[in-house]
């Protein structure tokens, strides 16, 4: 087991510090996108478990994912927040390793809910007859616990290789919160033990999940267009579009900051990339599949009409 042996007690945040006269634009772009996003999943949360018409294992799926983006962005964005408006921009030892273990520990469950909810909707597209019978209640907390405890050890022992490290030199994380690219490059020696593990974890966590969101998607497609009726084909597409466009943007996003080649400039690239796994999703997902899933509307029309007869 490796010891570290630097004197680092606590870690800068450089956040957007290069850009100094944008941080009260950014400080207010972002609290207003963090309130919003807190409103729009709580809705989802509230409307999901009020409405009757809800009770079913889709929406059960979008409940938890957006209790998890709930939990996601809070072990970011606040921080972010803080160091946007002060100037004393550290984070401790500790305070880093925790956030960085939350970030992953929550990321990874959100890529095992996104290939559950595709899984739900293969069940219900591929196998309509066998829908109720596949998609127990008992199956959809067993999908959701495994989702949840998936990715605890390996980011466990992701997060413990980077802070058993020896760090030496600058304490400065060119990054808004402390994720593993950004840490990692403050650790002095070899580090490809490090880089090693985290394309295990990335494979993992994420490649695996994406490929069974993939062939689910792969066997829906087929089986819509063997649908006859235009109207019948649209109404299909229609239940898994919005869980479609998630999938795209979070894991997008996220393989190509993870697995892009390094380069002088990619730490600053990865800053701003990560803005689109971090922040945007938790906001975009509740618009998503409020605009655009007519059972959701309607539920929260009916939500508005009880505070606003």
């Amino acid at each position: 087991m490796r010891r570290n042996q630097s004197m680092v007690n606590n870690f800068l945040l450089l956040g957007f510090s290069s850009l100094l006269d944008l941080e009260g634009l950014f400080f207010t772009v972002f609290l207003t996108i963090y309130l919003l996003t807190l409103t729009g999943n709580s809705l989802i949360i509230i409307v999901t478990l009020t409405d009757q018409t809800l009770h079913n294992p889709m929406y059960f799926f979008l409940r938890n994912l957006s209790f998890l983006e709930i939990f996601y962005t809070s072990v970011i964005t606040p921080k972010m927040l803080e160091n946007l408006l002060s100037e004393d921009k550290t984070i401790s030892f500790f305070g880093c390793a925790f956030q960085m273990s939350i970030f992953l520990i929550t990321g990874a469950a959100e890529c095992y809910i996104l290939a559950a909810m595709a899984y739900d909707r293969y069940v219900a597209i591929c196998q309509p007859l066998h829908y109720t019978l596949i998609m127990s209640t008992r199956v959809c907390y067993e999908l959701i616990a495994a989702s949840w405890l998936a990715g605890v050890p390996v980011q466990l022992a992701q997060t413990f290789l980077v802070f058993t490290s020896y760090f030496c030199g600058s304490n400065e994380i060119n990054h808004f919160f402390c994720d593993i690219p950004a840490v990692v490059n403050l650790i002095c020696g070899d580090v490809s033990i490090n880089e090693l593990v985290a394309h295990a974890e990335v494979a993992l966590l994420a490649v695996i999940p994406f490929t069974l969101v993939l062939m689910s998607y792969i066997c829906i497609a087929s089986t819509i267009l063997k649908i006859p009726s235009e109207e019948g084909r649209y109404k299909a597409f229609s239940t898994c579009s919005s869980h479609l466009m998630v999938v795209l943007v979070f894991y997008g996003s996220g393989m190509t900051v993870y697995l892009k080649p390094k380069s002088s400039c990619s730490l600053d690239t990865d800053k701003f990339l990560s803005l689109f796994y971090t922040v945007l999703p938790p906001f975009i997902n509740p618009l998503i599949y409020s605009l655009r899933n007519k059972e959701v509307k309607e539920a929260l029309g009916k939500l508005l009409l009880i505070f606003y007869p």
